[in-house]
């Protein structure tokens, strides 16, 4: 039999007790209905607001901001991991590493990427966020954007050279943005990567930018258009599962 801590359980009851309350209620009533006898009820009260958990307003608890994290945490880990099986699924499905990525309050967010030990994902050897310009993911999202969100993103990260076959300046990357055709791949070859060539096209999610991505080793380049163009349709096929992970 384990040990049970009853403290945390009492607690926890009382917990439940105003949760159930969305106006709130008073500690006698949250007493009662937790089976505590009211001076054990005002101890766990007073601790549950200090910690943040509890809040009291007018006389009567109400959840506090703790308790609002400790739910939100755990819808945000149920959401990764749905992303995790999601790429995953992608992964297998296309035999190629495959990333996710938006751009979310100014900058690229590699959100999740998925490979195997056969085919290792590209290691992130220059920041991922700072280089838009030089890898498949930063340019499908910046292609989403409007000129002045562009712009600023540029003023951050400027266009220079990672490797030698990256794009040459910010013309010549706002010529190529602006030569793609709506949900077009955008594809570079050993621009962030040497030896490495990748894809990625644009997923609707809203207002949001975001992308999905696969690599290859540039030995099997002739591959890269048939494997993104397979990814796409699997995501086709699956985009209600994708769209939750934009809010993460």
């Amino acid at each position: 039999m384990p040990t049970l801590i009853g403290s945390v359980q009492r607690a926890l009851r009382l917990l439940e007790a105003a949760g159930s309350h969305s106006e709130g209620a008073p500690a006698k009533q949250l007493a009662r209905e937790a089976g505590l006898p009211l001076p054990t009820a005002y101890h766990l009260l007073r601790t549950l607001t200090h910690e943040g958990y509890l809040r009291r307003e007018s006389g009567v608890f109400v959840l506090g901001a703790a308790a609002g994290r400790l739910a939100g945490g755990g819808l945000q880990q149920k959401r990764r991991g749905m992303i995790v099986d999601s790429l995953a699924h992608f992964r297998d499905a296309v035999g190629a590493p495959v990333y996710f990525a938006v751009f979310r309050e100014g900058e690229i967010e590699l959100v999740g990427v998925s490979d195997t030990p056969a085919s290792p994902a590209v290691e992130e050897w220059a920041d991922f966020r700072a280089t838009g310009h030089a890898h498949a993911i930063g340019q499908c999202l910046l292609a989403q954007l409007d000129e002045k969100t562009r712009r600023d993103y540029y003023e951050r990260h400027p266009v220079e050279a990672v490797t030698q076959y990256t794009v040459r300046d910010q013309s010549a990357l706002e010529h190529r943005i602006g030569s793609l055709g709506r949900m077009e791949p955008v594809t570079e070859r050993q621009e962030y990567a040497l030896g490495t060539v990748c894809a990625a096209i644009p997923i609707t999610a809203g207002d949001t930018a975001a992308t999905m991505a696969i690599s290859l080793p540039l030995h099997q380049e002739e591959r890269l258009l048939y494997v993104v163009n397979q990814l796409r349709s699997e995501v086709g096929a699956l985009l209600s599962t994708l769209s939750f992970s934009i809010s993460i």
